[in-house]
């Protein structure tokens, strides 16, 4: 594998592949910030299967595996309810083994005796990292204890790379080797192929409920797509800022400014921007709310837009067809309630039925959609990082990617 560089790095990093690992107490930054059920089981492993071909290189080539992940946000207080345990226990299933060591703790002397007792081949999960406030901190004492456990870092925690916390930042520099594992590999090379050389036709479909939180990647993207959906509660701004009447459905009033000049940008670049011809829509959010869909793209007052309609997911459907290159980031509405959920699956069905485009999903909800509709493994890319996949696209230089560089 070897060196690589993506986008806007000035330096490189290693890979888990370019590192010396036998014999050696080798730190592997997973996410396993995993939803639990309410009698305390892992709900989707999709995030730990996701780590598991780093971890398995590093048993395969003699390491004593050390891993560290947070959960929830436990504010850092010991919570049980936010206890990595029944983590370990899908862990050990998943690679088969008899023990995943699992402390009490993430640092202090018997962790670090353990780590130091340990034999090549075994595995250890620390506690959540977050039962310690000084770990979104990125407090130098704390992080100079979690080095102290190790010989070998490795971030493979995607997720968590736009957090400049003591287990992504603040620990590299005590340790004297350091590299990326497969998955952290993975997704930068698909999220740089979005904006750096996407085979064409590219189209972007974006959703989620806030244009505030696109504005920047909006604008990257208008850099390289050739085409533009817009759904969700984000589409109402849109909408509303080109005349549109939103009834009491979510708009952001105060961007109207930046719809208008992101739709100013588009038209000069020559790049389509697309947006609902219709809604579902009811007038209280709840499962059993009547729904209407509408005849247009106005929304009557009293009633808001809560999915996009039929009209929509064809106009969607329709341009993605030929396209080569998708990212999607977002759902097109209130997709848990399922009522309300038919415009996020049929966009998440019409991407998944592209026979040859690369299809990468932007990780957070629009990555739950397709696990809930069972499309994951029709889709290229699933993203284990929606907060960190979003920064990436706007340009951002991600704080755990820049602690990695040599």
């Amino acid at each position: 594998m070897g060196f690589f560089a993506p986008l806007r790095m000035t330096t490189r990093i290693q890979h888990i592949n370019d590192l010396s690992l036998a014999g050696k107490r080798v730190f592997i930054r997973v996410d396993f910030n995993v939803p639990l059920t309410a009698d305390g089981k892992v709900a989707d492993d999709t995030r730990i299967k996701a780590c598991l071909p780093t971890i398995q290189h590093a048993l395969k080539a003699k390491a004593i595996v050390i891993l560290a992940s947070h959960l929830g946000r436990p504010k850092g207080e010991k919570d049980p309810k936010y206890s990595l345990s029944p983590v370990a226990e899908r862990l050990m299933e998943l690679l088969k083994l008899e023990q995943v060591i699992f402390p009490e703790d993430c640092v202090g002397d018997g962790i670090r005796k353990l780590s130091l007792e340990m034999k090549p081949g075994q595995v250890m999960l620390l506690e959540n990292l977050r039962f310690h406030k000084e770990e979104e901190l990125n407090d130098e004492k704390f992080a100079k204890k979690l080095a102290s456990l190790c010989d070998v870092y490795i971030n493979d925690a995607f997720g968590a790379a736009h957090r400049a916390h003591a287990s992504t930042v603040g620990m590299v520099q005590f340790v004297k080797e350091k590299g990326a594992g497969f998955l952290m590999q993975k997704e930068i090379e698909f999220l740089t192929k979005v904006i750096a050389k996407p085979e064409r036709p590219f189209v972007a479909v974006l959703g989620g409920a806030k244009v505030s939180d696109k504005i920047a990647v909006i604008e990257n993207l208008l850099n390289t797509v050739d085409r533009l959906a817009v759904g969700g509660a984000m589409a109402n701004t849109f909408l509303a800022a080109l005349g549109f009447k939103m009834g009491h459905s979510k708009v952001e009033s105060e961007k109207n400014y930046v719809a208008k000049k992101a739709f100013e940008r588009a038209k000069t670049k020559g790049i389509p921007i697309f947006l609902p011809l219709d809604h579902v829509i009811v007038q209280k959010i709840d499962e059993e709310a009547p729904v209407q869909v509408t005849s247009d793209a106005n929304v009557p007052e009293g009633w808001m837009a809560v999915d996009i309609g039929p009209k929509t997911v064809a106009l969607f459907s329709k341009e993605l067809q030929n396209a080569k290159t998708v990212f999607w980031n977002g759902p097109m509405g209130v997709y848990e309630i399922e009522k309300f959920s038919k415009g996020t699956l049929g966009v998440a069905h019409a991407i998944a039925g592209l026979k040859r485009a690369t299809t990468i999903i932007g990780g957070g909800d629009s990555a739950s959609a397709v696990v809930q509709a069972g499309l994951e493994n029709k889709m290229t890319h699933i993203s284990t990082g929606g907060g960190a996949s979003l920064e990436f696209i706007e340009g951002k230089k991600l704080p755990g990617l820049k602690a990695l560089e040599l």
